[in-house]
């Protein structure tokens, strides 16, 4: 039998750069077509090592709508899965062969695609929590035909499909016997890293595993993501322009076990891409589009030889019928202070790593101090929200995730007092350079907002006559009360 797919991946911690901060969650949303050779009712994937709790959501299934999680003693299953009706012998949904059609999108591979119902390809996805420290799951997705023993019921067909679920982890993997870094100084920008296993393993332990073209793609974004939003239907999400190209072609093929044939060959049996992120990155997408590879396969080794001799471009005769898609992310927490501002002033500290004003965000390290000072540019700091707060200009606190501290500052205007004839007029609250108290001290400086209540006493046996200026619709009234929006002058007029 010819073998189209192998699907099996170890999803476990790998050796990386210690970068302070976590993979909060993975997801897949993958496009599969069905290359088994017969008509589907229905798709499993198996996830051994993984406990049920640990599924955090599953995507809808187009024909066969929400999975049924099956338990089993050292892992679960998603079984998306038709109805059979006894009576009239037929099941509710089936998958047609994929065949092969020079028309294909990978659009066709849902629901209100154009070719859906002919495509022979379904979308499947699901959400992760993290994996325990040392928690191993391999994952292996299989097409479900009906058994010819059995009318009525699935068997899981063997071999299974190729969907190579990607491992993702926070900071940049070291190849086998490598040797770990030291970890990054604070602020350095640390990398996202995925990586996945050859999608065939070999038939036999002389010879290399089928071969497919890999594409990849990717983007990220400042806010986390859902399984749901991974759909090839939805390119805000979904990277597939060619300006979001991170591997333009590449050849993916697992070596032999025996190694007898690998030496001096490239190892293609797994591929990882790394990239740096912003400290204000909360999640990392990444598409990978896998194609038969239909190009010379050395007789003896059934190794690649590509056209072009390195396997960077397919050549004339050399890519056939889409496989798989799978569009996988990260939902990512590094430990990180953002900083934002509301008004004119600056906000710096960590170390001089942030200056805002211009340098806004900074990577740290979990359990490190940062403190943050608030500097007015003609304006007044009226406060910290985040995990700084009250007035004072300088605060401190213990760097854990990403973080987000906002200060505010206000402008603050002048308000002028005036009298006509002998009088004095006082002001509450006090201003932020003096108080009013006119006689005396006839002007003063308030925060924009600020709400002041003006006061006119006339002397011994005289009166008040009225207030003009900002405070005239007081009219008699001895006292004004007046919001500070602007610059403002007020007049007391008292009587002779």
């Amino acid at each position: 039998m010819k073998r189209f797919f192998t699907l099996a991946l170890a999803m476990a911690p790998m050796l990386c750069y210690a970068q302070t901060g976590t993979v909060s969650g993975t997801l897949a949303g993958f496009d599969v077509v069905n290359n088994s050779g017969q008509e589907a009712h229905g798709f499993e994937v198996q996830f051994e090592g993984l406990q049920q709790n640990q599924l955090y959501y599953s995507v809808y299934g187009g024909r066969y709508g929400s999975p049924k999680p099956v338990a089993y003693a050292t892992g679960v299953y998603q079984r998306y899965q038709a109805i059979y009706d006894p009576n009239s012998k037929t099941w509710s949904a089936t998958t047609p062969v994929g065949a092969s059609n020079p028309s294909f999108s990978w659009q066709d591979c849902y629901l209100g695609g154009v070719n859906y119902g002919t495509s022979g390809c379904e979308h499947f996805g699901q959400s992760l929590h993290p994996l325990n420290s040392g928690q191993t799951v391999v994952v292996t997705g299989r097409w479900l035909v009906e058994d010819p023993a059995n009318p009525g019921t699935l068997i899981a067909l063997n071999p299974p499909a190729a969907i190579p679920f990607i491992t993702w982890f926070f900071g940049a993997p070291v190849p086998p016997g490598g040797t770990v870094p030291p970890p990054p100084a604070p602020g350095t920008t640390p990398v996202v890293s995925a990586t996945f296993e050859a999608p065939e393993a070999p038939e036999t332990p002389d010879k290399y595993g089928p071969a497919k073209w890999v594409k990849i793609f990717t983007t990220q974004f400042t806010r986390e993501l859902t399984a749901d939003e991974l759909a090839s239907t939805n390119p805000s999400v979904v990277p597939e322009s060619a300006t979001q190209v991170e591997v333009a072609w590449d050849i993916v093929q697992k070596s032999p076990p025996s190694g007898v044939n690998s030496k001096g060959a490239k190892n293609r049996g797994s591929k990882s891409n790394s990239g740096r992120i912003a400290a204000t990155t909360r999640s990392v997408v990444r598409r990978y589009e896998f194609y038969k590879y239909t190009g010379a396969l050395d007789a003896i080794t059934n190794q690649v030889i590509c056209a072009d001799t390195t396997c960077t471009a397919p050549s004339a005769g050399e890519l056939g019928d889409p496989v798989s898609a799978q569009n996988t992310a990260a939902n990512v927490i590094a430990d990180s202070i953002t900083v934002t501002r509301t008004g004119n002033g600056i906000v710096s500290g960590d170390g001089g790593l942030i200056s805002c004003g211009n340098a806004c965000a900074a990577f740290g390290t979990a359990g490190s101090t940062v403190t943050l000072t608030a500097s007015p540019s003609g304006t007044v700091f009226t406060g910290w929200t985040g995990p700084c707060s009250g007035t004072a200009p300088s605060c401190t606190f213990s760097l854990a995730g990403g973080m987000a501290a906002s200060a505010t500052f206000k402008n603050q205007y002048t308000l002028s007092i005036g009298r006509s004839n002998p009088g004095t007029v006082t002001g509450t609250p006090a201003g932020n350079d003096r108080a009013i108290d006119c006689g005396g001290n006839c002007s003063a400086k308030f925060t924009d907002g600020t709400v002041v209540t003006l006061t006119a006493v006339p002397p011994a046996g005289k009166t008040f006559a009225n207030w003009s200026g900002a405070c005239a619709a007081a009219g008699t009234a001895t006292t004004c009360t007046l919001p500070i929006s602007g610059n403002l002058s007020v007049q007391a007029v008292f009587n002779k």
